[in-house]
């Protein structure tokens, strides 16, 4: 089973992938999650009143600073050059709550798809922090990458359903 899995070698030791013999090319990472919440909260979103600032610009910084900390967060993550980092909140009344999206960019040997999942968790743990005095009940939830462009693996979209 280890030898399946590219962070144990031959003899099931855990290691970083050595990615020095693949080809730099350019990468894409698209992941999103969101953070639900009551009606009461939301509207406090809305009104910009939260105690603690601007929710959704704070948590869209706080996902970018997260995607450049991915490497120190995940132990076997190679630290990478982003070329590109964007997260998007946007409120969606049918949850209700906030989505998150995030899309990371390099060009590199290796894919920046831990580091959009990393910034879409920050953001969603940011939005719970700044609105828990509301609503200890919020659930972050269906965080997943959506796809993937570049390197040996080729392209991955998530299918519907």
């Amino acid at each position: 089973m280890a030898s399946n899995l590219t962070h144990f070698d031959k003899d099931g030791r855990v290691n970083m992938v050595d990615v020095s013999d693949k080809d730099s090319t350019d990468r894409v990472a698209i992941a999103h999650g969101h953070v639900s919440m009551t009606h009461e909260t939301l509207a406090l979103v809305k009104s910009g009143e939260a105690r603690k600032g601007d929710v959704m610009t704070i948590a869209e910084i706080a996902g970018i600073m997260g995607a450049k900390q991915t490497s120190t967060l995940i132990p076997l993550c190679h630290p990478l050059p982003m070329s590109g980092a964007k997260v998007e909140i946007s409120i969606d009344e049918t949850l209700p709550g906030l989505r998150v999206n995030a899309r990371v960019k390099t060009t590199g040997q290796t894919g920046v798809e831990m580091e959009a999942l990393t910034a879409v968790s920050v953001a969603c743990l940011t939005i719970y922090d700044m609105l828990k005095a509301s609503d200890k009940a919020m659930v972050i939830g269906q965080i997943e990458l959506l796809e993937k462009q570049g390197g040996k693996s080729g392209h991955y979209r998530k299918q519907n359903g």
